[in-house]
């Protein structure tokens, strides 16, 4: 069976993943094989463009987990083993991106899956920004009550912090929009830069609402925290899109 471009250009992008991410440390074996299961899904069932996104996420994450990581440590702060992510990680983050992807097979390509897809990851960014830099700001209170609570705690948020969670919003709606017309997608370019700016920041603060609420008390983990919050971008993407699009 003869591949399409598109399929060939998806297997060399999750290629090209595995190995940067597995030489680079990003992620451990366990890691590794459940990026490679999410890279195939998201780009051969969606578009090789969403796994682009996802791959922007990837890096743009993994540096700020590094950013001042020592001073993080220091706090407890910072991510285990340096930042090296494991399935569950992947899994908390591009899982819903699959899913979309599936939906996408499933239905013939309904307009809003681009949408979708794209507000997912936005959220899983803006998140992981909002988390690792603003960490460290001192200036940090309840997202339920805005009472003043200690520098990372679950739910909390702080200027630094919102700002960072707007940038990775940004950051993956430029992509979104530079990769628009090859993901075949028709919405108009403004509003899918603004739509999935937003919606990044505004699932971050349902991430926090969610920490707050449920991950405080030990009824879910972090990890079903963080899934949760990119469903409901998607979910979000996909009201906004019937509603307004």
């Amino acid at each position: 069976m003869e591949l399409s471009s598109d399929q060939m250009v998806s297997i060399g992008l999750v290629t090209g993943m595995i190995l940067i991410s597995g030489l680079r440390g990003m992620l451990n074996r366990s890691g590794l094989v459940a990026a490679s299961t999410v890279g195939f899904s998201v780009s051969l069932l969606g578009h090789w463009t969403w796994l682009t996104i996802l791959i922007l996420f990837l890096v743009i994450g993994s540096l700020a987990t590094l950013w001042r990581y020592d001073e993080k440590a220091a706090l407890r702060l910072a991510e285990d083993n340096k930042g090296v992510r494991g399935w569950r990680n992947v899994m908390a983050n591009g899982g819903v991106a699959s899913i979309i992807a599936i939906a996408n097979y499933a239905l013939d390509q309904p307009d809003w899956a681009y949408l979708a897809a794209a507000a997912s990851i936005s959220v899983a960014a803006a998140d992981t920004l909002a988390s690792e830099i603003g960490s460290l700001d001192p200036r940090t209170r309840s997202i339920i009550n805005l009472e003043a609570v200690p520098a990372g705690t679950n739910g909390g948020m702080s200027v630094t912090g919102s700002f960072a969670a707007l940038a990775g919003g940004l950051l993956m709606a430029f992509m979104a929009v530079s990769l628009s017309s090859v993901a075949g997608s028709t919405i108009p370019l403004m509003t899918l830069f603004i739509v999935v700016t937003i919606i990044g920041w505004l699932g971050c603060q349902v991430d926090s609402i969610l920490g707050a609420v449920f991950e405080n008390k030990g009824i879910i983990g972090k990890h079903t925290v963080n899934f949760l919050a990119t469903l409901s971008g998607a979910l979000m993407a996909i009201i906004v899109h019937s509603r307004f699009l």
